[in-house]
């Protein structure tokens, strides 16, 4: 046996080189030390997770902002990640540490308030993005395809989401082994054709701050939520497949978390590339709306990339985006419901059903009027869903109650103002504007938040008493 100081790999290279050479030689120890079914299964999680994040939005935002910063287009990237694949990858990470249900982020704050939250964030995912999936499938996949109405497609689209929420416990497999793959193997198909099909011709860069655009743009993803929802479809995935062990799961998760998070940086990274390289080769009729832009550049760079084709496989990868996310959002909250009603198996299958019902009715509404729908709901939960996500990745002794207390009631007292502003209020409250740091941008809330963060924990560890 090699002592505790000899080089176990036994790598006769030096560098990358070396551990890639030598990597087969130490199959046995691999072997060993990590089980082959614990190794797949981590990946499919990580695939699944992959595919309940990506969704339209997902794939639309990206190319027009490498489109519109041009030149600055790796400022903007980093800037994306922030918001569209950090926070998202924490919530999960948050889910790993807590391993219950979405109760589980806010209950700090009270039981009442964790109840009103996760209550309003299922039915904003049910009666917003779940039928806006719908609809975008309808206007960029099906309807330029075939003419239909967006009854008939949204009738048969959530028709098929009911049979994969009614299949419980087999949609992590599913979706893991066999949907992410093809989505996956498209998105490259697009983007790396793309890439050494352009001319590379570069526009200027349309903002002034690259950097803190790709935030904005990535904070327009709203995955946050998307985590915190998803994140408990995992949890229970993992629990019907037979996993019982808390250390394992916390271990499966965080890696399958890390993987996917990866596997969203290079697909975002290469979008938005992709976009700011095709600069010159199209042309984006900018009176349209932003949606519009966005579908007509992606449908742009894929048939310049693809030819012909690329029409067809730009709407496959659109239906297939869009139903892996609806299939997470109604999983996760008829999961939620079931455990309201001590696991009913009935209150599951009646969610499901109900909420398939409601897509169908509001999936008839066009992809820009959904979105104006949602913007004055996700002004104010979105913020409080970020704070909850960053607090419960905290080591515990900088987020006791107290301090949950402190930073979720700033950010809602913050957040108002957007919120009224978005339902037209805007003029009771435009006289606090150029009090607030980041108003402007929607983002008023951040400072005061991080304000009460640090004073609560100030007064927290003034208060306790000394050992």
């Amino acid at each position: 046996m090699a002592s505790k100081n000899q080089n176990k790999y036994n790598y006769p290279y030096n560098g990358v080189v070396g551990i890639c050479l030598s990597f087969k030689p130490n199959y046995n120890w691999i072997r060993t030390h990590i089980p082959m079914n614990t190794s797949k299964e981590t990946f499919v999680t990580a695939f699944a997770l992959f595919s309940l994040f990506f969704g339209a939005g997902n794939l639309l935002l990206p190319p027009l902002l490498g489109y519109n910063a041009g030149d600055d287009w790796i400022w903007v990237t980093f800037g994306f990640m922030i918001t569209a694949v950090v926070i998202p990858i924490l919530g999960i990470l948050a889910h790993a540490r807590l391993q219950g249900t979405m109760f589980d982020f806010g209950k700090k704050v009270s039981p009442l308030f964790s109840t009103i939250y996760c209550i309003v964030v299922y039915l904003i995912s049910i009666a917003i993005p779940s039928p806006r999936t719908a609809s975008a499938t309808h206007e960029i996949a099906i309807q330029p395809a075939f003419g239909t109405s967006p009854l008939l497609t949204s009738s048969i689209y959530f028709g098929l989401v009911l049979v994969f929420v009614l299949n419980r416990s087999k949609i992590l497999n599913f979706i893991g082994k066999f949907l992410t793959p093809i989505i996956v193997l498209m998105l490259f198909a697009v983007i790396g054709i793309g890439l050494f099909s352009s001319d590379g011709l570069m526009n200027s860069s349309t903002f002034e701050t690259p950097l803190v655009s790709g935030i904005l743009e990535g904070y327009q993803t709203f995955d946050a939520i998307g985590a915190v929802v998803v994140g408990a479809v995992i949890i229970i995935s993992l629990n019907l497949g037979g996993h019982s062990s808390f250390e394992a799961k916390k271990q499966m998760i965080r890696k399958s978390g890390f993987i996917a998070g990866l596997g969203l940086l290079i697909i975002y990274a290469g979008l938005i590339s992709v976009g700011s390289f095709f600069g010159s080769d199209i042309e984006i009729d900018k009176t349209l709306s932003g949606d519009i832009q966005r579908a007509n550049l992606l449908r742009g760079i894929s048939i310049a990339s693809l030819g012909a084709f690329g029409n067809r496989v730009l709407s496959v990868l659109i239906a297939l985006a869009c139903f892996t996310t609806a299939v997470g959002i109604i999983t996760g909250t008829a999961d939620y419901v079931k455990g309201l009603f001590n696991n009913s198996r009935s209150a599951y299958v009646s969610t499901g059903i109900t909420a398939c019902a409601l897509g169908v009715l509001i999936g008839q509404l066009d992809f820009h009027s959904i979105i104006i729908i949602a913007i004055p709901a996700l002004m104010i939960i979105y913020p409080i869903t970020i704070v909850l996500i960053l607090l419960n990745v905290l080591p515990e002794k900088y987020a006791a109650p107290n301090v949950f207390k402190a930073v979720v009631v700033s950010t809602i007292l913050f957040s108002l103002p957007d919120f009224l502003g978005s339902v037209g209020l805007g003029e009771s409250v435009a006289a606090l504007g150029p009090y607030i740091p980041l108003s402007k941008y929607s983002m008023g809330w951040v400072l005061p938040a991080i304000v009460a963060f640090m004073v609560s924990n100030m007064i927290q560890k003034n208060t306790m008493p000394k050992e």
